[in-house]
């Protein structure tokens, strides 16, 4: 008994030493190239659980640390660095810039994997690479910075985007990636983008983006199956941390208009009028109230009885524009236990055309806390965003076409006080023809909307402890939104509703219409994970359930003051989306892959014997440098990948073209029985027999590290066939439907092409840093079979009495351009009408139309380059396209001497191009010209950024970064197009609404 109370006692005197022997070490991480501190470096006991990571000044907190222990600091980018704690209190650490891409996480379908064992072609992107300068949206930060991957975006306020991954896959449904946002996947089609929203990624704040990947190939893409045959863009968000971390960002830009339409100036103008319509001249300008004269003829330049003005209508109707960030993020651990991440923002930003605006509020919350020593972790995601626009009327037509010599305001209270063409000038009565004024078809209109949408996801992921390799992992999540909008149109406006004789102020009752809709998108996602690891083979199998449902209501009231139009409900037919999932990877010994996937998929968009497709997918890797250069000083990293999968499509737009569907008729075409009128139901064409388009893709692929990877990049090349394509309209036979076209599956067509990549660290080690990142992608497009084997029109354009300029065939290029061959006389001039007879017939006529060029570019180039000095950086990035081909829709549509006169005697404005050709008019299938086809291939700087870095100092807690740059200079876009801007998706350039120029300046505080 005395033995084992001494035991005790001694065991007592010896506890304080041995807590005492548990230490605290505070410390510094920063990066050796610049001094700066690094966030979020992981600070790790070795061989133990102990660990935490560094705030956004790099400091940290290690507790419970020993004498003899080995602390661990890795941070991605970084080659990891160790140290032996001898009782050290503080310590500062300088990590050294390393490969990146050996120990890198890259997001797939339903999972995670290392970049190096990835066996797809995939593509990942963090925060730090993302593009710099104004971001108001998702797509702006990826544009050009992956190879194969083409981003068009619009000119106006938060202006949604044509995204297409490797061309696309389908001629007629949609050919827009599928979005995940955080396991939850978006739509962009009608499902997805509620009325009011400038397009549905305009809701989503970029600083919440903590990295985006994008999934190309249908190895990587064919888990998801049913929707993607286009490619797939993985968005995570930024999660928590275990340290407190404040982070204040602030971007101010101001925009201008730095290109126009050459249009003829108010004294070019007065001389065409007089030279081609001399007997108009009493059109131009106004009248001048001192005088009753009319113009003399024999006074060329001087037009008696008039005042004549000097306006530049696309000056009038463009503005200076501002565009403000303001974004708070807070991150840390809730009640010590909890990594949480609150985002709070706001985006301004105004477009060129007058009153144009976008004013997004946006809050983002993300926790992700684990429990029973990390055996269940759960993730939540909440995203709310606001989202106030003001639409502009973008008259960017009558700007070219209004007459120069008319001052913007009239001087008195008809028309708003804007100056309009009058028949009568003591009535004020409208010229029954002619250009309205821009400026009032703008600011007499008022298009308002505000749209609420919630985002957010719940994701339970439990290791289960008496088998820690198997994981269960529940992801619901929600996408709700709700908007609604008010558009009016004043009475006082001459484009405004009216009844009877609409020349007359008296009979205009303007416009007003109410328009809201109500989407909700639910996901339930369920999937078990087995990873472990037998010798020197390791196992990876995910196997899972996913239910999706969109809901769809929407409402229209039309013009109230229109009798005629009536209010509109529509409740779509929910959209309902079923899918079994599994894959399974096998790694053997870490040099050989093979990675197996399958989906079924089921979509309420078919019926019932066409409803499920499946989509299976293969892969493999061999990891090469590790058979045959393992010595290697050179190579540092080679792996060959190869992969075939197959994926699907059902969005054509409408969930019941398999149904029997009607449509009431208009209110003024009714049957009447009897003392009753009736609305007719009108029966639509539909298909019982629709199903999956289908696409099956290749692709051969090989990954490479040079020089401890200073150099890396890959090299892909592919070809995917989709077949049983969707058409929303494709020809039936005759009487068998109730139409001659509707809904169908006919067709195919290919794509094949290469992509190449490659980053390289010029310099990484030293003060001054240099990073630069190279991609090139080249495709081609062909069609292989057509409903009928037939010919279909495509593109339409405006001018003369419209038609189309493009055109479906196969063995060629989709939306290739059809049009008549353009024959010059000896000085090189076109001859107007006159075309070569493509088919020796002795007649020109819509036979002798032939396939001249495409849209699509030879080659595809972006370049980015990021350089550091100590404390200062410079960044840019820049894109390229070369051999894509534009039809000026403009010039062909406006470019004629007889377009001088205007409809009701009136006078319109010309392009300066119409003297180039000396076309008078657009009869004769001018329009169809290859003439108007021009080389549209460019080279354009996106942004230029300047910083510089105050790091943090014993007085300041804080770091403060101060940046300027250029978004859209136009002195650094480079191309021969004649028109206002050489990037426009589709190929047809019809007045498009011009990108900005900014001047950016920005502020980031981290404390």
């Amino acid at each position: 008994m005395k033995t084992t109370l001494k035991k005790m006692l001694f065991f007592m005197l010896l506890l304080p030493l041995s807590m005492f022997s548990q230490s605290v070490i505070k410390g510094r991480v920063v990066d050796s190239g610049n001094a700066q501190p690094l966030a979020g470096v992981t600070v790790a006991i070795t061989g133990t659980k102990t660990a935490t990571s560094t705030d956004n000044q790099g400091n940290f907190t290690l507790k419970n640390v020993k004498n003899g222990n080995t602390i661990t600091f890795s941070f991605i980018g970084f080659n990891s660095q160790t140290i032996t704690y001898n009782g050290q209190s503080s310590i500062e650490v300088s990590m050294v810039a390393g490969d990146k891409s050996i120990d890198e996480i890259v997001v797939i379908g339903y999972g995670k994997v290392k970049k190096k064992d990835a066996t797809g072609s995939v593509t990942q992107i963090t925060s730090k690479e993302f593009n710099k300068g104004a971001t108001p949206t998702v797509e702006n930060l990826l544009n050009g910075r992956v190879a194969g991957v083409q981003i068009s975006t619009g000119g106006g306020p938060a202006s949604g985007s044509a995204i297409r991954i490797r061309g696309g896959s389908s001629l007629s449904a949609n050919n827009e990636p599928l979005i995940v946002v955080d396991g939850l996947p978006l739509s962009g089609s009608n499902e997805g983008t509620p009325s009011g929203s400038r397009n549905f990624l305009a809701t989503i704040d970029p600083a919440t983006i903590e990295s985006i990947t994008v999934l190309k190939d249908a190895a990587s893409t064919a888990i998801y199956g049913s929707r993607a045959s286009n490619g797939v863009i993985l968005i995570t968000t930024k999660k928590g941390g275990k340290n407190l971390s404040v982070e204040y960002n602030f971007q101010y830009g101001s925009g201008k208009n730095k290109r126009k339409i050459n249009v003829l100036n108010a004294k070019q103008f007065v001389n065409a009028i007089e030279t081609y319509y001399p007997d108009l001249t009493n059109q131009l300008g106004i009248d001048d109230p001192t005088t009753t004269a009319t113009d003399n003829l024999l006074t060329p330049g001087i037009i008696e009885g008039r005042l004549l003005y000097d306006t530049d209508w696309q000056d009038e109707i463009y503005r200076r524009t501002d565009y403000v960030v303001n974004t708070l993020n807070l991150g840390g651990s809730l009640f010590n236990k909890i990594p949480t991440r609150l985002t709070v923002s706001n985006t301004y930003q105004e477009g060129l055309v007058l009153t144009d605006r976008f004013n997004r509020t946006n809050f983002g919350l993300a926790l992700s806390p684990n429990f029973f020593d990390n055996h269940l972790k759960l993730n939540v995601n909440a995203n709310y965003s606001n989202e106030k626009n003001k639409f502009a009327a973008t008259p960017i037509g009558a700007a070219l076409r209004m007459d120069p010599t008319k001052p913007v305001y009239s001087g008195n209270s008809d028309w708003g006080g804007f100056t309009e063409f009058l028949l009568n000038t003591t009535t004020s009565q409208l010229a029954s023809g002619g250009t309205r004024n821009p400026v009032g078809n703008i600011l007499l209109n008022d298009n308002s909307s505000n749209v609420n949408r919630f985002f957010g996801n719940f994701q339970v992921d439990y290791k289960f402890h008496f088998l820690p390799e198997l994981r269960a992992v529940v992801n619901i999540g929600i996408d709700q939104s709700k908007g609604k909008g008010v558009n009016q149109t004043s009475k006082s406006s001459s484009v405004a509703f009216s009844v009877d004789n609409g020349t007359l102020q008296s009979n205009k009752l303007g416009n007003y219409n109410t328009y809201s809709s109500d989407l909700t998108n639910k996901l339930f996602d369920g999937y078990l994970n087995y990873n472990k690891k037998f010798g020197k083979l390791e196992l990876d199998a995910t196997a899972g359930y996913s239910y999706q449902k969109f809901e769809r209501k929407v409402f229209g009231s039309g013009n109230i003051y229109n009798q005629n139009e009536i209010a509109d409900t529509y409740t779509a037919p929910d959209l309902v989306l079923i899918g079994f999932f599994g894959r399974t990877n096998f790694t053997w010994n870490d040099k050989y892959i093979l990675s197996l996937s399958y989906r079924r998929d089921g979509s309420s968009r078919f019926p019932k014997d066409e409803k499920y497709g499946n989509f299976p997918g293969a892969s493999v890797a061999w990891k090469i440098n590790k058979d045959l250069f393992t010595e290697s000083k050179i190579i540092s990293d080679l792996k060959l990948r190869a992969g075939w999968g197959v994926t699907g499509q059902q969005d054509l737009g409408e969930n019941d073209y398999f149904l029997n569907r009607y449509q009431t008729g208009n209110p003024d075409s009714q049957y009447t029985f009897g003392n009753s009128s009736y609305i007719v139901g009108i029966p639509l064409p539909f298909n019982n027999k629709l199903k999956w388009e289908v696409t099956t893709n290749y692709n051969l692929g090989i990954d490479y590290g040079l020089f401890n990877n200073r150099l890396s990049g890959s090299l892909d090349v592919f070809y995917k066939e989709s077949t049983d394509l969707l058409f929303r309209e494709a020809p039936f036979a005759d009487g068998s439907n109730f139409s001659n076209k509707g809904p169908q599956n006919v067709g195919s067509f290919t794509t094949k092409g290469i992509e190449f990549n490659i980053n390289a660290d010029i310099f990484r080690d030293t003060a001054f840093k240099w990073n630069l990142n190279f991609n090139t992608s080249t495709y081609e497009r062909r069609i292989k079979e057509l409903p009928a084997g037939g010919d279909l029109a495509v593109g339409g354009i405006g001018g003369g009495t419209g038609g189309t300029i493009q055109i479906y065939r196969e063995g060629w290029t989709p939306n290739s351009f059809y049009v008549y061959k353009q024959l010059y006389n000896a000085a090189g001039m076109p001859i107007e009408g006159v075309f070569a007879d493509i088919n020796g017939d002795g007649i020109v006529n819509e036979n002798d139309r032939y396939i001249y060029k495409n849209p699509d570019p030879n080659i595809l180039f972006g370049f980015q380059s990021n350089m550091s000095y100590k404390n200062f950086d410079l960044a840019f990035n820049l894109r390229a396209s070369i051999g894509n081909k534009l039809y000026n829709n403009v010039n062909s549509a406006n470019a004629y001497t007889n377009f001088l006169r205007d409809v009701g005697s009136t006078v319109g404005n010309i392009p300066t191009a119409t003297f180039e050709s000396g076309f008078a008019s657009s009869g004769n299938n001018v329009i169809f010209s290859d003439y108007y086809i021009e080389d549209a291939s460019f080279l354009r700087v996106d942004n230029i950024t300047f910083g510089y870095t105050f790091p943090q100092t014993e007085k300041r807690k804080s770091t403060i970064r101060l940046t300027a740059g250029i978004q859209n200079p136009n002195f650094l876009l480079f191309t021969k197009y004649s028109g206002l801007d050489p990037e426009i998706f589709g190929g047809i350039d019809n007045t498009i609404y011009p990108r900005q120029e900014q001047i950016l300046v920005g502020v980031n505080v981290k404390f």
